[in-house]
């Protein structure tokens, strides 16, 4: 049976929360998010008002007190642990701040990580690693290591390692939090590129209101609760 949706994510009364001793810390009040195929969504909200772990929960990194995410119609915390690591793995790309690139492997070899992870055999991805470089803009960087690049170019690796297994969705995590201002709007014409040309759902948190703006919406996040949906 093929499902006929047009969401790549929905989050329905969802919500987190810490005991500490005799304290419960809530991170997140009962939210309600859909995020349509092909959209890109930006998540703003200061620092300690729940945008991280939010993104964090729908890619599958932490699980939430109450509530359900779906990724593509299936419920991500329903399912075993080896369906929910393939799901994560297949469907979903991440981008962090600090890029979490192998620093003795080559430009090539990072991107390439989440094949060898995923069980399958890097030869017959060689065409799409050669494809991903040039959208990245880094063909001529491939034998390089990261300690050799720009953060901006790494960032790009990073990018590159996120879309390498053909994901559905991208979630990016401040991915310009560590750049100047010029190799940030760089990197985030590269993402609005990727979303318009290949199709990718891409949510990103962010600080920043100029990396917001590529977004198709602004989604903000404060103590907790989905306050407002910017269109």
């Amino acid at each position: 049976m093929v499902l006929n949706m047009n969401y790549a994510i929905k989050v329905q009364n969802m919500s987190k929360s810490y005991n500490s001793g005799i304290l419960k810390m809530d991170i997140l009040k009962d939210i309600n998010l859909t995020i349509k195929q092909g959209e890109f969504v930006s998540v703003m909200g200061p620092s300690g008002s729940g945008k991280s772990t939010l993104l964090y929960i729908m890619g599958g990194l932490d699980k939430p007190t109450e509530g359900s995410v779906e990724i593509n119609g299936k419920e991500l915390f329903k399912m075993n642990d080896g369906e929910h690591s393939r799901l994560r793995r297949r469907n979903i790309g991440f981008v962090f701040q600090f890029y979490n690139l192998v620093p003795n492997l080559n430009v090539e070899d990072n991107i390439m990580l989440p094949i060898l992870l995923d069980g399958k055999k890097v030869k017959e991805y060689r065409n799409k690693l050669d494809e991903i470089l040039e959208t990245v803009g880094l063909s001529d960087r491939r034998k390089h290591t990261p300690r050799e690049l720009s953060g901006g170019q790494q960032q790009r690796v990073a990018i590159a390692r996120a879309l390498i297994n053909e994901p559905d969705i991208i979630l990016a995590d401040e991915p310009i939090g560590n750049l100047d201002s010029k190799t940030g709007t760089e990197v985030m014409t590269l993402l609005k590129k990727i979303n318009k040309e290949k199709g990718k759902t891409i949510v990103q948190v962010t600080h920043s209101d100029e990396a917001a703006g590529y977004g198709d919406r602004i989604l903000n996040v404060k103590d907790g609760c989905l306050c407002s949906n910017v269109f």
